[in-house]
């Protein structure tokens, strides 16, 4: 009797154990329903168009010329003619060292000069008188030599004074002190009054060249190919933009001017220089600026958002949501991408609509409604940084 009591206790426990497995494994009628309601998704379509292909790098202004005004000859400082922060052009008089001592020594070889010149006239009449004289044999052959050279001797010392004055002349011109570039002077570096020397080595002032001005800016050794292939078409288009402000509006827009010869083998990057007009000084030598330089454009590319490209194992992958609502993920091959676009390069057709938000929630041939954006106006985003390049800078 206590063996059929305990068969059925038995019997009775494994059946309320497998009834409460059954209730476990038993759908949730709320999660049957919820699994059931479309995921809320936001959509954007593909569409052709035109993309540039810009290749952004980090690049400090120089100007396009700089000149250290220093005198080239000793003497007081008796004028200075520009005030600091002046535009100046080349050949303005910037300042003035007292002439004095150099116009005497001027003064000095051209007198010099005059004297070797009066001995040389009374020299050549002396020789047409021996060469006569020896021609009818009055005086020897060898007077008349010796006076031919005499006159030789004085053309050559005439011809030193000449050389004397002329560098006389010179220190003279040194005495005032002229721009040699168009430019913008500094701060002044010596007062008047002082004594200069050519031997100083702050100079008087410096000049630089604003207008126009450059601007040296590195990209990684990757963008080479694109970027040498955009050069040998032309001087690719280039932006200068604020630091910090890359979706902003240009400073300036220039041109590539230079692709240096070589690779920086301890950082791998190649090193650029483009040129701007900087008709409105927006650049300033030595400041920091983003450089964005033009290197492609491709026509009629597909372009999706870029939050609308997944990462997976087997590659990028988005979903497409056809007319039924149902989303797809689709393999596709992405080409130039950046954060505002990306360009498809194959597995989608312009005016198809792919998932731009919601994705994570997504799986194959899910259902989903579509969902309204936020309201807001959209964020800055100028016509000519609708895509650009990874290029950075080290």
């Amino acid at each position: 009797m206590r063996r059929v009591v305990l068969i059925v206790l038995l019997l009775a426990a494994v059946a309320g154990g497998g009834w409460w497995w059954l209730r476990g494994r038993a759908p949730d009628p709320a999660a049957l329903a919820t699994a059931r309601d479309p995921i809320p998704v936001l959509l954007a379509t593909a569409d052709k168009r035109d993309v540039p292909i810009w290749l952004d790098g980090l690049g400090t202004a120089l100007a396009s010329a700089t000149v250290t005004i220093k005198p080239q000859v000793d003497g007081v400082l008796t004028e200075v003619r520009f005030r600091e922060g002046q535009d100046v052009r080349a050949g303005d008089v910037l300042a003035r060292i007292d002439p004095r001592t150099y116009q005497a020594a001027l003064d000095q070889a051209v007198a010099k000069k005059a004297q070797d010149a009066a001995n040389l006239a009374n020299a050549r009449v002396d020789l047409a008188r021996y060469t006569k004289l020896a021609a009818t044999a009055y005086t020897s052959a060898q007077q008349a030599d010796t006076q031919r050279a005499t006159v030789a001797q004085l053309e050559a010392q005439v011809a030193q004074d000449q050389a004397a004055i002329d560098n006389a002349r010179a220190q003279l011109s040194y005495t005032i002190i002229v721009s040699p570039i168009d430019g913008r002077t500094g701060i002044r570096q010596v007062d008047q009054g002082n004594l200069v020397h050519a031997s100083d080595t702050t100079g008087i002032v410096v000049i630089t060249t604003l207008r126009p001005i450059a601007v040296v800016f590195t990209l990684p050794q990757q963008n080479l190919p694109a970027v040498a292939a955009a050069q040998a078409q032309g001087a690719p288009e280039a932006l200068a933009l604020a630091q910090g402000d890359a979706d902003g509006t240009p400073l300036d827009r220039g041109t590539l001017a230079v692709l240096d010869n070589q690779v920086d083998p301890t950082t791998g990057t190649i090193k650029l220089k483009a040129m701007f007009p900087n008709e409105h000084l927006r650049l300033w030598p030595g400041a920091f600026v983003t450089v964005r330089l033009l290197v492609q454009t491709r026509h009629d590319a597909v372009v999706v958002p870029s939050a609308a490209v997944q990462r997976g194992p087997a590659g990028p992958y988005l979903y497409v949501v056809g007319e039924d609502l149902a989303a797809r993920r689709r393999a596709v091959a992405i080409g130039h991408e950046d954060p505002q676009a990306s360009i498809v390069e194959s597995g989608l057709r312009p005016g198809e609509r792919v998932v731009v938000d919601g994705a994570a929630r997504l799986s194959d041939g899910a259902k989903v409604s579509i969902g309204t954006p936020p309201e807001g106006p959209p964020a800055p985003h100028p016509p000519e940084t609708a895509s650009r390049g990874d290029g950075g800078a080290t």
